[in-house]
């Protein structure tokens, strides 16, 4: 005898509701409040709730980047939602592939009460959108469903390493308020192109963020741009190829290095729009694959307690072994002869 499906049970409209933001809750965006309030909806309907004006803040209209403090009062709109299951039924489907959540939980290098360190694989985006339906935030936020998960900061996606996401509103607060005042350091590794000869090198130069080129997002250095200020100390050299450089950034400018380092004449290797096409395809032979750029440590102190904290990322293995193939080939002119090839790794 064959089963037959239960019917399907019409959608249910739910009840307006007024909820009250807690102490705990002050800093968190609205749009990820409200995901929070109407947790069976999906992220593209929440937003688009917020687009026409049905979520309220106090009574008025509010953008879904707006951080929301302690008493404000959020309107819920009524949304349809489904009726609980019978049971025997299946469980949902999880919106964030498993594999991606496992991939992300694997990458976790700390996690206290107050924060969550990422050490966030190159090619994967920090969150959703352009394009792409899952970010490490999606995933972390599957992987810990009871915590309320918020950046701290962005990497590019190309670039690995340190990503900091606050697991509380109030460490979310006290560590934007160390960025904002510069009490935050960040250090990354990069290879560039060419011998480095500038020594340790501070470069201030103000970039312009909000340029679009074909409809994509270009940043350039410019005087008219936002403050932007990176210091660059050398720490290898492989002849006049390429140099690897620890870089401090005292601001968090989008494609800050990237573009330092392309004004500084030595743009970061693998950079397939700031760099040097024909010095990224010769280190292709060494193996490089991607952009060399990696956020391999942070550090700050927590402000209420004077307690340092301090996290480190190891540099991959893809990009440790570009470095062991240029320190074993001969030293060559900036490029090499066109056609040589590095030799292997040991």
């Amino acid at each position: 005898m064959t089963d037959v499906p239960a019917p399907q049970l019409p959608p249910e409209r739910s009840r307006v509701r007024q909820v009250e933001v807690t102490p705990d809750a002050a800093g968190v965006r609205l749009d990820r409040f409200l995901g929070k309030a109407l947790p069976d909806v999906p992220p593209s309907h929440v937003f688009r709730l917020i687009r026409k004006g049905e979520v309220r803040v106090n009574g008025r209209r509010a953008a879904g980047s707006l951080r929301l403090q302690a008493g404000d009062r959020v309107r819920v709109p009524p949304v349809r939602v489904q009726p609980p299951q019978a049971a025997g039924d299946a469980p949902p489907a999880r919106r964030v592939p498993p594999r991606l959540v496992e991939q992300v939980r694997a990458a976790v290098l700390h996690r206290d009460d107050a924060l969550l360190v990422v050490d966030k694989p190159a090619g994967l985006a920090v969150h959703g959108g352009s394009g792409v339906s899952f970010g490490v935030i999606e995933a972390l936020r599957a992987a810990y469903p009871d915590d309320t998960l918020e950046l701290v900061h962005r990497l590019d996606r190309d670039t690995s390493g340190c990503l900091l996401v606050a697991r509380k509103a109030s460490a979310l607060r006290t560590l934007h308020a160390l960025l904002r005042e510069h009490d935050f350091e960040k250090r990354y590794l990069t290879l560039v192109i060419g011998k480095w000869d500038l020594g340790r090198k501070r470069i201030d130069m103000p970039l312009r963020t909000d340029l679009r080129v074909g409809g994509e997002r270009t940043v350039k250095a410019h005087a008219s741009g936002k403050s932007a200020v990176s210091d660059f100390r050398p720490v290898q050299f492989f002849g006049s190829r390429a140099s690897l450089l620890e870089v401090s950034i005292h601001t968090g400018r989008t494609h800050q290095i990237r573009v330092h380092a392309a004004h500084a004449g030595h743009p970061v290797a693998g950079d397939a729009k700031y760099g040097d096409a024909e010095a990224n395809a010769a280190l292709a032979e060494f193996g490089l694959a991607r952009m060399f750029l990696h956020a391999s440590s942070v550090s700050f102190v927590w402000p209420q307690s004077g307690t340092e904290f301090s996290v480190n990322a190891p540099l991959p293995a893809d990009l440790a072994a570009v470095i062991d193939r240029l320190a074993a080939a001969p030293v060559r002119g900036r490029r090499g002869p066109r056609g040589a090839r590095p030799p292997r790794a040991r």
